[in-house]
Parts: structure tokens; sequence; C-alpha cells
């Protein structure tokens, strides 16, 4: 594999950008500075770059839920730009096949299947087919998700529809997921899981702000059990090589975001003339140190990081990643 693209596959940079940085001397082949794009790497090379070493995670079978748009979307791409196979699941059948026929075109080895995570036997024999497929489940991210029953966004308060919904797939489905994996990680003595939470569950802000009420308590209570559940998991599987952290994104414009933004719409009259974007913009700029919102794939790029080799002395934690919203 030439250089540039073994840069532009671990991550460094796009493959023109790799071009650039080889040739400004960042990059060392064997202990020699290499100034060659075009060096034709090998599996007995050590390459390292800015003074680190760079591997890639072809070898890695990474199997992700709620993967057919948002944050699970933005990980499948940036994990098979860095060469793994993958394992797709969501409950969105349509846009789940067109995800994979692009994958598929762009010659990633995928599997794909409808799976609803509150179905432990849905996933359990997804579990079967990765393995039967691939040989292997290296690296889990559960990310499937709920916010609220139907009509959530119209709504000022919960109803019990929002707590059954969000607990039956943010927590059960969370367990159902990691259980589903679990023991074929024990079994190989090793694993990487990587949870997506929020930043709600660390410290909510806003609830009840502004008259929206309490239909959020739902979701934010589901995401803290879920960083809870992050913690004991570490603590059950660490004796086993297997790293389990997890995300907690800010304001990110995704379908749940479209769906909050909506609820401030009907809730808020300082909103009524705003779309949900430009609702959603001025939060962020509003809410966040950084002044800018956080895009699905700076998401992605954090999971990538904890389910890599180089975050090998880290698990049971919660990583904000949210342009410093939340500071704990």
């Amino acid at each position: 594999m030439r250089l540039n693209k073994f840069l532009a596959k671990s991550g460094v940079a796009s493959r023109r950008k790799s071009d650039e940085l080889i040739q400004m001397a960042t990059t060392e082949v064997n202990g020699k500075v290499c100034l060659d794009p075009a060096y034709n790497v090998t599996p007995s090379d050590s390459v390292y770059f800015d003074g680190k070493i760079v591997k890639l995670i072809e070898d890695k079978v990474v199997y992700i839920t709620g993967a057919a748009n948002g944050i699970g979307k933005a990980a499948a791409d940036v994990f098979s730009e860095r060469g793994a196979k993958l394992a797709l699941c969501d409950t969105n059948e349509n846009i789940l096949k067109e995800v994979t026929e692009d994958y598929q075109a762009r010659g990633v080895e995928v599997l794909s299947k409808k799976i609803d995570v509150t179905e432990k036997d849905e996933l359990f024999s997804f579990s079967d087919q990765i393995i039967s497929k691939f040989g292997k489940i290296d690296i889990c991210v559960p990310n499937a998700g709920a916010i609220g029953s139907e009509n959530f966004s119209k709504r000022k308060d919960y109803i019990d529809e929002d707590w059954e919904i969000t607990y039956s797939v943010n927590v059960k489905g969370l367990v159902n997921t990691t259980d589903s994996v679990k023991d074929h990680m024990i079994k190989n003595k090793n694993g990487k899981i990587v949870i997506v939470s929020s930043q709600g569950g660390r410290k909510p802000r806003g609830v009840g702000d502004k008259g929206r009420g309490n239909v959020l308590n739902p979701y934010l209570v589901s995401k803290a059990a879920a960083i809870q559940f992050t913690h004991t998991l570490a603590i059950e599987l660490g004796k086993y090589n297997i790293n389990v952290n997890t995300v907690c994104p800010g304001r990110l414009y995704t379908s749940f975001w479209q769906q909050i933004a909506e609820n401030h719409k009907s809730m808020n009259s300082d909103y009524s003339e705003m779309d949900p974007f430009e609702i959603f913009k001025e939060q962020a700029e509003s809410y966040f140190p950084l002044k800018r919102a956080q895009e699905p794939r700076d998401v992605a790029y954090s999971i990538a990081f904890l389910a890599s080799d180089e975050a090998s002395e880290i698990t049971g934690q919660a990583l904000n990643v949210n342009g410093g919203g939340i500071l704990n």
C-alpha cells in the first residue's frame, strides 16, 4: 500500500493532504524519514507520523447499531475509511440498504440487517452471523437510541409511553447489544465497547427551561443510566482485556435534535418564527465555549480513538464531545 494511502486509511489526513505532510518530512519508515508518498508500505514496516506510530485497523470487525444515519453512520464512515470491516444494523431497512450498497460499491466488506435492539434474540442471531462471516467481533458501538414516543416534539410534558420507549431502547436495548457480544470478546480476551450516551446524561441543562416542561426527562434519565452501565460493565469486563467507554455528545443536528428543536418551537414563543436549524445554531453559539455545534463525524472520531490501541489504558470513562458545553 502506498504511504499516502496508508496515512489516509489510518486517519492522519486525506490522501492529498498526506502527500503534503510526507514531503514536509513528518513521516518515518523503519526509523528513517521518508519523502516519497508512493513508498510501498509492507506489513513488516514501522511507520511513524510526527513521532507517533501509525497503525491500520484493516483486520478489525466493527459492529454498530443505529448505523443508518447520524452518529452511527458517521462512525461507520470513519471506521471504513480506516480499513475496518463493518457489521451494521438499524430499524430503517430502506436507508440501511442504501448505506450498505454504497459501502459495497466502495469495496468495503459489510454485513447489514434490519434489527430492533429491544429484541434480544435478533441481536444474538446477528452476532452469530457476524462471527460466521468475519470470524470475530473486535469493536462494538451500541448507538441505537430513542428520544420519546410519537408526537414527542409537540408535547410539554412526558407521558408513560415516553418512559417505556426510551427505557426499552436506550437502556434495555443497550444491555441486549453488549450481552450479544461480550461472551465472544471474553473468549478472545480482547474487545472494545464504545457506547453512545449524551451530555444530558452527565448534567442536564435547560430541563424545564423556557416553558418546555419535563418532556425530555425520560431521555436524560436513560442516558444517565447508559453512563452508569458503562462504569459497571468496565469493571466486569476489565479482567478479560475488554475496554468499555462512552461518548457524551452535545448538540448535533441529527434527526433527534430536529425533534427537540420542534419542541422548542412549539413551546417557546421566542423560537416560533425560527426553523429547527436556526434554533439549533442559536443554542450552539450561546451555550458552547467553542461557539459551534458538533457534527456527527466529530463524535465518530472520538469513538474511533476509544476503540483504538492508543486508548488501551482507558476504560470506564464518559468522554464529553460537546465543545465545552459541560465541563465535568
